[in-house]
């Protein structure tokens, strides 16, 4: 039976999945917002769906497995809303469903190591959004739901050297800042490990092995350039909007023990270091 991968929201991550199950005759279906996005999942072997708006019925009943990757809202979570019902009512057809969340959902540490067992205390309204969206598909009874929480993605067209050749990357400095980070290529081999292993109900940190202050990061960037380094910025004094300022308000290293341990993943870009390397090789 041929195995067909339902995927709303099928973004920058999910088109790195689709990249390894479509060679292995895997049928993915994947919602867009509009009709030009829709022509290029069709380039990729992805059968295209516009969300909201197209009817979902059928892509839902012939579904084997969900990967849901769009983000929640102050109304909730985009899919329950939508198409809820049908989930719920067959919940026990999915072989394997995945969330893709955020590392948000644990708020705020100071720097010190979080994991899977933390307790999710988000400080940021869109961390809420997260936490209380995993809460309403983890409440579907006989749902084989696989919760993923992402640290930030980086990967091919998404990483600092656009902006530091033209001259605008930053280096803010707050103390004690760390983030922890992901190439968007190890989050499809993680989920893939997982659609492979299921074992429902379980969370997993994907992340680095490196979480370090953003400013290390476009430092490295401008080496690897052979550019001269951003001049540092202090955190209390810097212009920055709203949104971007939020992403300072949390401070955390998060462990990936699970992945390893659990999925037999071995990362592919284990550090940024190793992830920026590889990622200007590929860009020349």
């Amino acid at each position: 039976m041929t195995k067909t991968l339902l995927s709303f929201g099928h973004g920058y991550s999910a088109k790195a999945l689709t990249e390894l199950l479509i060679p292995q005759g895997w049928r993915v279906i994947g919602t867009t917002r509009s009709a030009d996005k829709a022509a290029a999942l069709t380039a990729t072997g992805v059968e295209p769906l516009i969300f909201p708006g197209d009817n979902l019925n059928d892509a839902i009943r012939s579904a084997t497995h969900l990967l849901i990757s769009a983000g929640p809202d102050a109304e909730g979570d985009p899919v329950l809303r939508a198409v809820g019902d049908q989930i719920r009512d067959r919940a026990d057809q999915f072989e394997w469903v995945g969330y893709l969340s955020t590392t948000g959902v644990y708020g705020d540490h100071g720097g010190e190591w979080v994991d899977e067992d933390t307790p999710l205390s988000p400080s940021t309204r869109r961390g809420q959004w997260r936490k209380d969206a995993e809460a309403a598909w983890q409440a579907i009874p006989g749902l084989p739901l696989h919760i993923f929480r992402l640290a930030g993605i980086y990967g091919p067209g998404r990483g600092p050297f656009a902006k530091v050749r033209a001259g605008t990357a930053r280096r803010i400095i707050k103390p004690n800042q760390v983030f922890s980070r992901t190439h968007v290529e190890d989050i499809a081999q993680i989920v893939a490990a997982s659609i492979a292993r299921p074992a429902p109900g379980t969370a997993y940190n994907v992340c680095d092995d490196d979480p370090a202050p953003p400013q290390d990061v476009i430092e490295y960037a401008a080496q690897l350039l052979g550019l001269p380094t951003p001049p540092a910025e202090d955190f209390e004094t810097a212009e920055m909007t709203p949104m971007a300022r939020s992403f300072y308000a949390e401070s955390k290293r998060v462990r990936n023990d699970r992945i390893k341990d659990e999925l037999g993943v071995k990362l592919l870009y284990p550090t940024y270091k190793v992830g920026l390397t590889a990622l200007l090789q590929q860009s020349e």
